[in-house]
């Protein structure tokens, strides 16, 4: 159940979020003709009294070709806003959308991280992170940090739910902390998209990013990279061990993964309190052991959550291609760029631009006439789109 908060509440949580560079309308006027042609999906200000935020975006496209978008609603936009994860579903593509169903919600606790996999199945599963109210990763001044352990009052917990019905209906969540969050750490999540494997000797592999976080005493924590996969369709899961850091500054947060030729796995990560680049890990075995990340310095970004994908594999006329969404620029949350790897994630270069403005945490998806579909926050967090981009208007001759 949700609480109404006041309208100078609210309104500090949006400064808290954004800086006052643009308004709404100027954004939209100075967008490139991709940006303008965007769906806007969830709006601050939507929902019952208009209270609610909207945060993390997820995007899925089902077997029989319904979009899923996902994103946490919050009393407010704060991490820790007795969140809960919310759907939008487009039967025609993307070109209109469905209204909004709540998919899970736990009164006063918060539900954070939506990360979402189709299997060859059809079964849909949904991994969610359930921090109890007042208790966040870090301490701030609503709340305290979490505690390691299990089945505590500050312990926080990751559940997975599935669909079956192409995300019309959901099961009842199962608890998977035990199984998916080491005892030593405090909390475990990772927003975005998760994969099952499509070749290799692990085909069929469901492989989960995730970001561990350590509470190191006082105010100090750090986080680490690992995945969690599951060969048995989801019914158990097993951890990978952490993924080692180039150096002593900074330490991998968000992630997201793709699917490399050979039946490898690339790892891409926030470098929280480290420079302004992407860092990078790659798994030989199905995500049972990692590389040490690598600092990718071009995939310049700020600290944000980023999507990354397949897009084609290679073949003896073409190479392969990975696709990389991100903020890129130094030092701000702008001008959101496809870029593009045709190495195996070797090497990276801009594509193109679609969000020159307001440009944060993304997801991707491809359709099966290579469309690319993009579902993003901008505006400073004030909304989450969608876009559908022709791959000529991606790629153009390159």
């Amino acid at each position: 159940m949700h609480l109404r908060i006041s309208l100078a509440t609210l309104l500090f949580l949006i400064a808290f979020c954004t800086a006052p560079e643009m308004s709404r309308t100027t954004l939209r006027a100075a967008d490139s003709e991709t940006a303008q042609n965007a769906t806007t999906l969830f709006e601050l200000g939507e929902g019952k009294e208009s209270e609610f935020g909207f945060r993390i975006p997820a995007l899925a496209r089902t077997n029989s070709g319904t979009l899923l978008a996902f994103a946490e609603r919050r009393l407010g936009l704060h991490d820790h806003a007795e969140n809960d994860i919310v759907l939008r579903r487009s039967l025609d593509g993307g070109r209109s959308w469905q209204p909004l169903q709540i998919v899970a919600e736990a009164g006063g606790d918060s539900l954070n991280d939506p990360c979402v996999v189709v299997l060859d199945s059809g079964r849909i599963l949904l991994r969610y992170t359930h921090f109890p109210k007042g208790v966040h990763a870090r301490t701030t001044k609503h709340t305290v940090i979490a505690e390691p352990g299990y089945g505590g009052p500050k312990n926080v917990s990751l559940f997975l739910t599935h669909s079956d019905d192409d995300g019309a209906t959901w099961s009842k969540p199962r608890n998977v902390t035990r199984d998916m969050r080491r005892k030593t750490a405090i909390s475990v999540g990772s927003p975005g998209a998760a994969l099952q494997l499509t070749r290799g000797p692990h085909q069929g592999r469901i492989v989960f990013p995730n970001y561990e976080v350590y509470h190191l005493g006082g105010d100090k924590r750090k986080s680490a990279n690992s995945v969690s996969y599951s060969d048995d369709g989801g019914a158990s899961w097993k951890l990978s061990g952490t993924i080692a850091e180039p150096g002593p500054k900074g330490f991998g947060n968000e992630a997201q993964l793709a699917e490399l030729a050979g039946g490898g796995i690339l790892l891409s990560a926030r470098d929280q309190e480290g420079g302004t680049v992407r860092k990078l890990s790659v798994s030989s075995d199905g995500g049972a052991t990692w590389s040490p990340h690598r600092l990718a310095t071009d995939l310049l970004t700020p600290q944000c959550m980023s999507s990354v994908m397949r897009y084609t594999w290679p073949n003896d006329q073409q190479t392969g291609v990975l696709l990389h969404t991100l903020p890129h620029t130094k030092d701000k949350r702008a001008n959101g760029t496809i870029m593009i790897s045709r190495d195996e994630g070797q090497s990276w270069k801009p594509a193109r631009v679609i969000v020159p403005a307001g440009f944060e945490y993304s997801c991707l998806i491809r359709f099966p006439d290579g469309d690319i579909g993009c579902l993003y926050e901008t505006d400073h967090c004030r909304s989450i789109d969608f876009q559908r981009l022709k791959a000529k208007t991606i790629f153009g001759d390159q």
